[in-house]
């Protein structure tokens, strides 16, 4: 290999994949040592080997550290030299005197060695390199997980789509992606740094567009309060490609955390989805009011009633009718399953469920209710309280207020004294 063969090798490594001088020829090195052992039989049984190569002069040397012995006691000739050669590499050489036990470093190149080597060595070169790379996007990136980071799509590998990040390669696997998304080559994106792991490839920088974190650290660059502290993003639920909701706080009156994250004109938050193609994003005002924080995350829909069950740790809510609960749904129950991860909580569960409004269902659980607030005041039967509602006596206050002497004896077959004791009741709990 000539000397400019050699230069023109390493810089071009050192230029393309920004590796350092000193790693391009550790990797030659190498690369020269595995052609060598594939063309002298018995090289593996050399303890001490090692490539010499010579930048200036363009040559290539193998060299082993061997032991120098008395020669009638020589007997492993892959590690052992005898006394007699040692001393006239030694003059050669213009080195000290060798005495037995000396190890001195012998050229045991073989002839032709830089023609044939040269071809086995650029066959595992791009190897060599690889692994240096790895070694260095591990020392780039592992300490920088969690930021975002701008990448040209390059290729596909085995569903993988391959990202280059800074003259590194990053993947991106399909769980990373946005369903639907398309990757084209040459295409710019922003991608999230989820980590840099051991994987089939050696070391791999792993890149995400579906992490909620693309999300906030997009949010982040893009709305200056967050950055300054002003805002807080207190939670965001993602269902990539679809919607995403972030929930966002000020502990400052003053600031208002909506309208920083939406931007004058919508311009912030249209940056942002923008960037995740298009992804809807819904910014919700942080309250620990559950009704409230559901009626917001289903917006526009307005609804007729919403109950809390805080035992059994569901929130439903009445919508008007079927339309505005598919609505209130979304495609395939996606709107509602990301407002139930939205007031969830990593000890707390909550599901969130909708339904049309029943006038008939609304009537009769008014009826029961009313009729259980008689019972527990008025100190009735339930068979009376029944009676009562059924008669139009629904309230405490419209018995108070209305009921006149005779009214309950005429609708209910009740004796003066009961009507007259319900009476007293009602008013002294109005």
């Amino acid at each position: 290999m000539a000397t400019t063969d050699i230069t023109a090798l390493i810089d071009y490594y050192v230029r393309e994949k920004d590796l350092t001088r000193d790693r391009v020829i550790q990797a030659l090195e190498a690369s020269f040592l595995t052609a060598y052992s594939k063309m002298v039989p018995g090289a593996d049984r050399i303890q001490n080997i090692h490539a010499v190569i010579n930048t200036q002069k363009g040559t290539v040397k193998i060299k082993a550290d061997m032991t120098v012995v008395n020669d009638e006691e020589m007997a492993d000739s892959f590690n052992e030299i005898p006394l007699s050669t040692a001393k006239l590499i030694c003059a050669k050489t213009k080195a000290e005197e060798c005495n037995p036990g000396d190890v001195i470093s012998v050229n045991i190149t073989p002839k032709d060695f830089g023609r044939i080597a040269v071809q086995t060595a650029r066959q595992t070169m791009q190897q060599r390199i690889r692994k240096a790379e790895q070694e260095m996007l591990a020392d780039v990136f592992r300490d920088r997980t969690g930021e975002v980071v701008t990448g040209t799509v390059r290729r596909y590998d085995k569903g993988d789509v391959i990202v280059e990040v800074d003259k590194y390669e990053g993947v991106v696997p399909q769980r990373q992606r946005i369903p639907g998304e398309d990757y084209n080559s040459g295409d710019k994106m922003r991608f999230y740094i989820v980590e840099v792991r051991d994987g089939v490839r050696g070391n791999e920088l792993i890149l995400s567009r579906s992490h909620p974190n693309l999300v906030r650290r997009l949010f982040e660059n893009e709305v200056s309060e967050i950055g300054e502290g002003l805002v807080k993003i207190v939670n965001i639920v993602r269902e990539p490609g679809y919607r995403t909701k972030l929930v966002v706080h000020s502990d400052d009156p003053n600031v208002d955390p909506i309208g920083a994250c939406v931007g004058m004109r919508g311009t912030r938050v249209k940056n942002v989805v923008n960037e995740l193609n298009h992804e809807k994003v819904d910014i919700l005002e942080y309250t620990e009011d559950k009704a409230a924080m559901v009626t917001d995350s289903l917006a526009p829909i307005e609804p007729v009633k919403v109950k809390v069950d805080k035992e059994a740790r569901v929130v439903t809510v009445i919508v008007e009718d079927d339309k505005a609960a598919a609505k209130a749904k979304g495609r395939k129950g996606q709107n509602v399953r990301l407002t139930a991860r939205l007031i969830s909580t990593p000890d707390e569960k909550w599901d969130v469920r909708v339904e049309a409004h029943d006038e008939q269902e609304s009537t009769r659980s008014s009826a029961r209710e009313g009729a259980a607030e008689l019972v527990q005041v008025l100190g009735i039967t339930k068979e009376l309280a029944a009676s009562m509602v059924a008669a139009g006596f629904t309230t405490l206050q419209g018995i108070a207020e209305y009921v006149e002497k005779g009214d309950l004896v005429d609708a209910l077959g009740i004796s003066e004294e009961e009507e007259q004791a319900i009476i007293e009741k009602a008013k002294a709990n109005c």
